[in-house]
């Protein structure tokens, strides 16, 4: 149940503006609110080992120990070899997902049937158990040896890693408020899910070769046109006069990639008209813009301390020492309430 970055982000300049403190821009939001859901997230495990130490309510929705740990369960995980950041590579040794922070436990899945977990080991004990005949490790009893972000499994018959599974806490991913230009200069929160090679959803493609011969002034929905590496783009294409064109992105599809020619034939924008390439660049991708949104992946009951975490450091950046010791004293006194 993750937080909505925009909800936030609106909270602390509607705060900020009341008390004329100043603005506070996407890119410094962006900035801060990733380094407080760091902050946050990583003061879970002290948190969890923290109320271990003390007795706990058995009461309904009171056990510390049970909320600490259903924050971190946001964060749980197992890796899939579909997915980039969740991928296990190499052979024996293994190397973990990247977005993995802390491991949790690894399992030797040769089929849908067999699910052995294996035994975590350090380096002094690796030598005597697989030097013993009854402690030697085999596919019904393996081991792994945990170093250097990388798992050595043994025995090391086990090279697929389709048959390895990691389970793990991921690393949160970093805050982004998406936006764009309105047609007055105002930011527009771009809802759409971040993705690095994600076309702009509504971009304006705005680098192509080729004008009008006589293109018919008007607008033209889902133009027809070939190329591209991918898949599922929809573009609307606005003639603004009888040589210039402008095309703007409906659907971003997927697959796309920069350098990508999208040719759209002859007479698409109006009889007579020459076929127009637009050639793709970084600018009409995610990575290279402004363009999509990726929320606080917290728990939703952390909003309160993300906007005024954020609130803090932001009386930092502009040396306001008020909204420090106000941001400050509220985030104090909320810790106090959580842990006393």
């Amino acid at each position: 149940m993750a937080i909505n970055v925009d909800t936030v982000y609106k909270t602390v300049l509607l705060i900020l503006n009341s008390e004329q403190r100043g603005y506070m821009t996407p890119d410094e939001f962006n900035r801060i609110g990733s380094q407080v859901q760091r902050q946050i997230f990583e003061a879970y495990f002290e948190d969890l080992n923290q109320q271990l130490r003390v007795p706990q309510s058995d009461m309904e929705y009171s056990d510390r120990v049970a909320i600490t740990d259903e924050k971190i369960a946001e964060f749980k995980t197992e890796n899939d070899q579909t997915v980039a950041e969740k991928t296990i590579g190499g052979t024996n040794p293994f190397t973990t997902p990247s977005e993995l922070y802390r491991l949790g436990s690894i399992t030797y899945e040769p089929n849908t049937a067999t699910y052995k977990e294996m035994q975590r080991v350090g380096r002094a004990e690796i030598y005597n158990i697989r030097k013993a005949p009854l402690t030697a490790p085999t596919t019904n009893y393996p081991i792994y040896l945990y170093e250097d972000n990388k798992a050595l499994v043994y025995p090391q018959t086990i090279v697929d890693p389709a048959h390895i599974k990691m389970q793990y806490v991921k690393k949160p991913t970093d805050v982004r408020w998406g936006y764009y230009s309105g047609s007055l200069g105002q930011l527009i929160h771009d809802t759409t899910v971040y993705g690095p090679n994600l076309l702009n959803n509504g971009g304006i493609l705005s680098s192509y070769a080729g004008l009008l011969a006589t293109g018919v002034v008007g607008t033209y929905p889902a133009v027809t046109y070939t190329g591209g590496s991918g898949t599922g783009l929809v573009i609307n294409a606005i003639v603004n006069t009888t040589s210039t064109v402008t095309f703007t992105i409906v659907t971003p599809g997927s697959g796309y990639v920069v350098g990508d020619q999208i040719v759209v034939g002859a007479n698409q924008l109006g009889t007579g008209s020459n076929a127009v390439t637009i050639t793709l660049t970084a600018a009409d991708f995610n990575s290279g813009s402004t363009y999509g949104t990726t929320n606080f992946e917290l728990h939703n009951s952390e909003r309160t301390e993300v906007v005024l975490k954020v609130l803090l450091y932001q009386g930092v950046v502009i040396r306001d020492p008020q909204i420090v010791q106000v941001a400050a004293s509220r985030v104090q006194q909320e810790e106090v309430n959580e842990k006393s």
